[in-house]
C-alpha cells in the first residue's frame, strides 16, 4: 500500500482546502439557501450538532448559517416536522438526515437489549406507564414531567427525575421520537407515528454500516483517519469492520493514504489530492465550537495546526480566552477566535475580545486593510443573525488594530460603548 508523504507547504494548503470544500466552507452558497439549501446540507453533512447553550445563536442553527444563505433558526424545525430529519444521538445529541434513520438502529437496539447502558437502573414501570399515557393521549412535552404537581389529582402525578430519565430512556432505545419542539422543550410521541411510512427501518448488517460511515465521513471531510472514522463510536465491531473495509479499498487502488509532517495518516479516496478545488476568497466565516469542521479538535490541530478549545466548561481562572470563543477562518486558515456574546434583550452583540493568530501581521505576509473588511463584513452578518443591532469590541490582539476594528464596526453595525 502507497504512502503519500507530504512536505510542502502547498501541499497542506490543497489539504486544508479539500477538507473546507468537502464541509461546504469554501463557496458562499454550496447547497442553496433557505429550507431547500438546509436540507440539502444536512443530507451532505451527516448530522448537525444540537447544543443548548445560547451565547450567541445555538450551535445547531450557527451551522446551518455557516453554509446556507437565507437560513432561518425556525427551518430545523420545519424539516422536522416535514419528515427531512429526525432527532438522536450522533457522537452527541444531533439532528440526522431521516435517510440515515437505519444506522441508529444499532444503537437503539444495544440500548434496549440491555448490552449497553443509557441509564443503568431504567424504571421498566415508570417507562411502560410512559407509553400508554402517550399512546393513548398522544404526544407528551418533555416540560409535561418535570414539575411535580401541588396535587395528586393532576395528570403530570409523578415526581419529575425519574419520569425524565424514563422518557429519555424510551427516546434512546427507539421506542420514542422527537416529533416536535416547543423553543427548546423536545415534544415525544410513538415512533411508528412519527416515523415516516417509506423510510427504510431495516436493521443494517456490520458491512452496510461500515461502509455508510466510511463514505459518509470522506463526503463531510475529504479525508479522514482510521480513529477519525469512528470519531467517538464505542462499537468494537464496527471498528473492526470499518478498518476491514479501509484496507480492501487500499489494497484495490480506491483509497490511498497520506501522511503529514507531524506523523498522522488520512484515509482518502485515490485522485483526490489532484481535483479541481473552489478558489479561495477573502470572505471570511465565524464558527460555531460544535461546527462539524472544528469538532474533532486532534484532526483540526493535526491539519491546520489550531489548537482549539473550548473554554465554557473550564473554570474561569484558568481560561485562556474566554468563555464562548468562536472560530474565525479567511482564505483556508483559522486565523484567530472571538469571544462574545449576544444580548437579547438590548440587541447588542459584545465582542469582548479578539485574537488573531497570524504571525503574518509583522511580517507582511497578510494584507490588515483586507482582513478588517472581512471580519467587519463577517460582523456585520453575524449580528444581524443575532437580530443584534449594535456591537461593540473592547480588545483585540495585536493591540494596535483595536482602534481601527471599533471605528470600523461603528461604521458597518452601529456603536455602543466602543471602548
Amino acid at each position: 500500500m502507497s504512502m503519500i508523504q507530504l512536505k510542502k507547504a502547498e501541499d497542506l494548503s490543497r489539504l486544508r482546502r479539500i477538507a473546507l470544500d468537502a464541509q461546504g466552507l469554501l463557496k458562499a452558497n454550496p447547497f442553496g439557501s433557505g429550507l431547500v439549501g438546509a436540507c440539502k446540507a444536512i443530507n451532505h453533512l451527516g448530522y448537525v450538532q444540537l447544543d443548548t447553550i445560547s451565547v450567541v445563536e445555538r450551535a445547531h442553527h450557527h451551522v446551518f448559517y455557516s453554509r446556507v444563505p437565507k437560513f432561518k433558526p425556525a427551518m430545523i424545525n420545519q424539516m422536522l416536522l416535514d419528515g427531512n430529519i429526525f432527532e438522536y444521538w450522533s457522537h452527541a445529541a444531533a439532528v440526522i438526515p431521516i435517510n440515515d434513520f437505519r444506522f441508529s438502529l444499532p444503537y437503539k437496539h444495544a440500548i434496549k437489549s440491555g448490552q449497553t447502558h443509557w441509564y443503568k437502573n431504567s424504571d421498566k414501570k415508570l417507562m411502560g406507564e410512559l407509553l400508554k399515557r402517550i399512546r393513548s393521549e398522544g404526544p407528551l412535552r418533555s416540560r409535561d414531567v418535570e414539575a411535580r404537581p401541588k396535587t395528586k389529582k393532576q395528570s403530570g402525578w409523578w415526581d419529575w427525575k425519574p419520569a425524565k430519565k424514563a422518557l429519555e430512556q424510551l427516546y434512546m432505545q427507539g421506542d420514542l421520537m422527537v416529533s416536535n419542539r416547543e423553543g427548546f422543550q423536545k415534544i415525544y410521541d410513538l415512533t411508528e407515528r412519527v416515523l415516516p411510512s417509506n423510510v427504510d427501518s431495516k436493521v443494517p448488517s456490520m458491512d452496510e454500516f461500515a461502509t455508510h460511515i466510511v463514505d459518509q465521513q470522506l463526503r463531510c471531510h475529504g479525508f479522514a483517519s482510521l480513529k477519525g472514522l469512528t470519531y467517538l463510536r464505542r462499537n468494537t465491531e464496527l471498528r473492526k469492520a470499518v478498518k476491514i473495509l479501509i484496507n480492501e479499498r487500499l489494497a484495490r487502488g480506491t483509497f490511498e493514504q497520506i501522511k503529514v509532517s507531524g506523523g498522522e495518516i488520512f484515509i482518502l479516496e485515490t485522485g483526490a489530492l489532484e481535483r479541481r478545488l473552489p478558489r479561495l476568497n477573502n470572505r471570511m466565516l465565524i464558527l460555531s465550537p460544535f461546527d462539524n469542521s472544528v469538532i474533532q479538535r486532534d484532526r483540526l490541530k493535526s491539519i491546520f495546526q489550531y489548537n482549539y478549545q473550548i473554554e465554557c466548561y473550564v473554570p474561569e481562572a484558568k481560561r485562556q480566552y474566554g468563555y464562548f470563543c468562536l472560530p474565525l477562518l479567511y482564505q483556508g486558515e483559522f486565523i484567530g477566535r472571538m469571544d462574545a456574546k449576544a444580548h437579547r434583550k438590548t440587541n447588542h452583540f459584545e465582542i469582548k475580545a479578539l485574537y488573531f493568530e497570524l504571525d503574518g501581521f509583522e511580517q507582511n505576509d497578510f494584507n490588515e486593510d483586507l482582513i478588517i473588511k472581512a471580519f467587519v463584513g463577517a460582523v456585520t452578518s453575524f449580528c444581524y443573525f443575532q437580530n443584534c443591532e449594535t456591537v461593540s469590541l473592547t480588545k483585540a490582539n495585536p493591540k494596535y488594530l483595536t482602534q481601527r476594528l471599533q471605528i470600523a464596526l461603528k461604521l458597518s453595525v452601529g456603536d455602543n460603548d466602543c471602548s
